[in-house]
């Protein structure tokens, strides 16, 4: 393939060895797609703050492959606020038989997500412009899901009040955060706990990421 990511193609290959995954080298040139698309759209829709390919690769694609591990119990995903697609339409292609839901309130951004579906034949990925309050967990294709994913959304707190009423008995919450939010967590709202704190180590990036996963008590 070309286009602005190739140079950076083993970059990402080494990345994904580093984070302990072994993906073929199908999966890894439609994540390398899905990062050139991000590129085009985003010159006109304002997607994402990073422009350089170099960080897509790290600060995009390998930061939201970081926590494919503590999701392998989880078949049925939502993926709030997603923007641009992260981390949603990464693990769609990663995991062919995890359904993922993406629920984005911003119409363009919602567009281009629907866009990188067709473009990248993701028939286990469907997109909803809503806001996620509005949302049934009977609108999702399969039901409520087991795990309900965010990637720098808002508070915790927020994240919790707003999603919680998605998520199936026995799922859970997954807050992808930057700097642990010891804060955040002692403001959870009643009737939900923090069930674990994992530390991520995303190649190439010299920055703090952690997974919170919070359960109702």
């Amino acid at each position: 393939m070309s286009g602005r990511l190739q140079p950076y193609a083993t970059q990402l290959a080494d990345g994904i060895a580093a984070l302990g995954l072994a993906l073929p080298q199908e999966t890894i040139d439609r994540l390398l797609a899905f990062g050139e698309l991000l590129l085009k759209w985003n010159k006109v829709y304002n997607l994402t703050a990073i422009r350089s390919p170099q960080e897509l690769i790290t600060h995009h694609l390998l930061d939201s492959l970081a926590v494919l591990p503590q999701l392998a119990a989880v078949n049925r995903l939502a993926d709030i606020g997603s923007g641009g697609g992260l981390p949603g339409v990464v693990l769609a292609i990663v995991r062919p038989g995890l359904v993922v839901s993406s629920i984005e309130t911003v119409g363009k951004k919602a567009s281009f997500q629907q866009q990188a579906k067709i473009e990248l034949g993701l028939g286990n990925f469907t997109v909803l412009n809503k806001r996620v309050e509005q949302v049934l967990p009977d609108a999702l294709p399969g039901g409520a899901p087991e795990g309900v994913i965010s990637r720098a959304f808002s508070s915790l707190a927020d994240f919790v009040t707003l999603s919680g009423h998605l998520v199936a008995e026995g799922g859970a919450l997954y807050a992808m955060k930057g700097v642990d939010p010891v804060d955040e967590v002692a403001a959870l709202p009643a009737g939900w706990v923090l069930a674990g704190t994992h530390a991520l180590t995303v190649p190439g990036l010299g920055a703090e990421r952690h997974l919170l996963v919070i359960r109702r008590a």
